[in-house]
């Protein structure tokens, strides 16, 4: 890493960071959900919409909405 970090652009540092800080504080604090049950009306909600997304009823392709938000 060391010989990386300087060839790093201010954006990808910061995401670095970011992405270390939230590992560290997951690690701290957990996942305040975990162990929790799932609702079954959520689960059916989940997999309704799955379906949906799988028959094209729902959803965008990645690349439609990379060159949508002008992202190419």
């Amino acid at each position: 890493m060391a010989s990386t970090l300087p060839r790093m652009t201010p954006e990808q540092l910061k995401e670095m960071i970011a992405s270390l800080i939230e590992q560290k504080l997951l690690e701290l604090i957990g996942d305040p959900d975990e162990g929790l049950p799932v609702r079954r009306s959520l689960i059916n909600r989940l997999q309704r919409q799955k379906q949906s997304v799988a028959r094209g009823e729902r959803g965008e392709l990645f690349t439609d909405v990379v060159k949508r938000l002008g992202l190419t």
